[in-house]
């Protein structure tokens, strides 16, 4: 059983159902949501720093807050224990192994697509988590806006990935492109082993130094982690799959989990009286949304499935990663040198459903909302294969 569990994926309606679960106590313990990007951007902002850049006068930086090092916060320990969480399931199921992309175009091309979804994903204030999976359950309608541009951003990524241009010459090989290797033994699940034991270890020093909420960020962190890398969880595949193979499970795993997520959350703000996380809804909440969506389509990932394809040695989600720091960081800049603020978001407000229409229409609305999503996608699901099978009877027919 134990076994199983290490070494085959798991159903991506489970570990996204855990995961919305798990991000709704997360915010219960610590008032915060599970998000990667903020952290980024705080990546970015300490490497100007160590390069002698003074950013202190950067009103973003000042905005998402940039006291102490990423080790001192909990949103860098919520990053920092997903990549451990991943790098531990690779391990134990012995599927760590360098891999080069064929076309050296793939590393250009994944560092752009994740400069524009760093740029996109910081402009609307979060990703496919704060502003999509978490954000959703807190009620904010930015999270709305954001899901409809990330769609609307997918779709047309995945027209241009499909052109000549961008996929380029097919690379050939003489024989079998990878030769299988003999493995007299399998020495990774061990190594797993002891990243595990190093970690938990490290967690518990967190908490018996007082620095608590220190130790309940990398221990949800972890377990994050361990969620996208066993359930294969990527939003970018939910909506490529969606419009380019007619395949919803993603989607409507992501759906699901947010439902459940939703639900704990209300009754976990209506418990403690704790006020949910809000953030501007402006047209920048639909742009970044587009250019997230078409940044992740162009990179091949969105944060969270660039974390485990990374922890598997994928060298591509490398170039992926400096590209969402790369792209966090230049709208970090462009907010007030370049007058983003001012064009895109200063006419914005932060609109709330709990504050709006109370706990009871909050929740309805949004479980009535997310009804509709997962009838869409059904639909859209249902309709494509249709079209799939008329066309193959009319080529049938034909021939």
């Amino acid at each position: 059983m134990v076994k199983k569990l290490l070494t085959s994926y798991w159903n991506p309606y489970v570990a996204l159902i855990i995961a919305g679960i798990l991000s709704a106590i997360y915010f219960g313990i610590t008032e915060s949501v599970w998000a990667v990007t903020g952290e980024f951007t705080r990546l970015g902002g300490h490497i100007l720093q160590f390069f002698g850049v003074d950013i202190s006068g950067w009103a973003y930086f000042n905005m998402i807050h940039m006291e102490g090092g990423t080790f001192d916060r909990t949103g860098g320990w919520i990053v920092w224990g997903m990549f451990i969480g991943t790098l531990m399931m690779v391990l134990f199921s012995n599927n760590f192994r360098i891999r080069i992309p064929k076309q050296k175009r793939r590393i250009v091309q994944g560092l752009v697509g994740g400069i524009i979804a760093g740029f996109g994903a910081r402009l609307a204030l979060g990703c496919n988590l704060a502003a999509f999976f978490t954000g959703v359950p807190q009620f904010s309608i930015h999270s709305w806006i954001f899901i409809v541009a990330t769609g609307v951003g997918t779709y047309l990524g995945t027209k241009i990935v499909k052109t000549r241009w961008w996929k380029g010459k097919p690379v050939l090989t003489k024989g079998n492109a990878e030769p299988s290797a003999i493995k007299s033994k399998k020495v990774q699940p061990y190594v797993g082993g002891i990243v595990t034991l190093a970690y938990a270890a490290l967690i518990i020093y967190l908490f018996i130094t007082g620095k608590t909420m220190l130790g309940v960020a990398a221990l949800f962190g972890a377990f994050f982690g361990i969620l996208i890398e066993r359930g294969q969880i990527c939003f970018t595949s939910a909506f490529r799959d969606l419009w380019m193979l007619g395949r919803g499970t993603m989607a409507k795993a992501i759906i699901a989990g947010m439902a459940i997520s939703s639900v704990i959350t209300i009754i976990v703000i209506g418990v403690y009286g704790l006020e949910p996380i809000t953030q501007i809804a402006a047209i920048s909440t639909f742009i970044g949304g587009a250019l997230f969506g078409l940044g992740i389509v162009l990179a091949s990932s969105c944060e969270t499935g660039m974390m485990y394809r990374l922890m598997e040695g994928q060298i591509l989600y490398l170039t992926v990663f400096i590209g969402n720091i790369a792209g966090a960081t230049l709208l970090a800049y462009a907010w007030d040198h370049l007058g983003i603020y001012h064009l895109l978001v200063e006419s914005g407000d932060k609109v709330n459903l709990v504050a709006s229409i109370g706990p009871v229409g909050a929740i309805i609305a949004t479980l009535v909302m997310l009804a509709i999503c997962f009838g869409i996608t059904h639909y859209w699901q249902k309709h494509y294969q249709s079209r799939i099978e008329f066309k193959k009877g009319v080529q049938k027919h034909v021939g």
